[in-house]
């Protein structure tokens, strides 16, 4: 899980929704505070358009201790829009595991909105 985390995490900073999707069943999606929930190539390809420059920062990805097909990657997103604007957060995202072939269901994303929301709120195309 780890490992296909880390896979994803690259995939978004290079704004590439192909790499992103192989690692998802058919019907993988992506739950975020400002865009809701949008499958992962329609989301991916959402946020590279808003982006001029993203670097995430991977502080730590935790898989359960309770036995679920789930991990949390932790990290710190450092992004900067089209506009020139930056704005830098941490997030705590909840990757769920397809227990039949190991891609990803979903991520839901967690994060304070409150700091970013000024930045980033109506600057995605």
């Amino acid at each position: 899980m780890q490992r296909v985390v880390h896979s994803y995490l690259k995939a978004l900073e290079s704004g590439d929704a192909e790499r992103a999707a192989a690692l998802f069943i058919t019907d993988g999606w992506v739950e975020s505070p400002f865009l809701g929930r949008l499958p992962v190539r329609q989301y991916v390809k959402k946020v590279a358009e808003a982006s001029k420059e993203t670097r995430l920062t991977v502080h730590d990805v935790l898989v359960s201790a309770e036995g679920h097909l789930r991990a949390v990657a932790y990290y710190l997103y450092d992004w900067r829009l089209k506009d020139g604007t930056r704005v830098a957060f941490d997030c705590a995202d909840v990757f769920n595991f397809d227990p039949a072939t190991g891609h990803i269901q979903s991520i839901v994303l967690v994060y304070d909105t409150q700091p970013v929301r000024t930045v980033v709120e109506n600057k995605y195309p």
